[in-house]
């Protein structure tokens, strides 16, 4: 399976989902897709950026986390007005970035992010 597809899996598991992007914690997309259509889904053709701009906040909250002795960060959600951003570590060099429109089933974007893990794991 291509993480395209793996990423596809994703974005069409729960409405309201607008884009999805592997990215590399260089800050490089590795794979992306977004959801057809306007309104909100025009900010998923940015998710690179996002995924590029919220990554610089995973590492701090790395290091935060290391400070405190929280353990290793998993995951970490940011609430926008326009749209939410779950940002979910695939490994250490590897993130997950999901796009979510504020009525979408946040929850349900999460689970389906958690339960792609291990092919996405497998595939890098």
């Amino acid at each position: 399976m291509s993480f395209e597809r793996l990423l596809r899996q994703i974005l069409e598991g729960c409405e309201g989902v607008l884009g999805v992007a592997l990215m590399g914690s260089d800050g490089i997309p590795i794979e992306q897709v977004t959801a057809a259509g306007d309104g909100e889904a025009a900010a998923a053709d940015d998710i690179g950026a996002a995924g590029v701009e919220f990554g610089r906040i995973l590492d701090e909250i790395r290091k935060a986390s290391d400070a405190l002795g929280g353990g290793p960060l998993e995951e970490t959600l940011v609430s926008l007005a326009r749209f939410s951003i779950a940002l979910r570590v695939v490994d250490e060099d590897t993130f997950l970035v999901l796009l979510i429109a504020p009525d979408a089933s946040v929850g349900k974007a999460r689970y389906l992010a958690r339960r792609h893990l291990r092919e996405l794991r497998e595939l890098l």
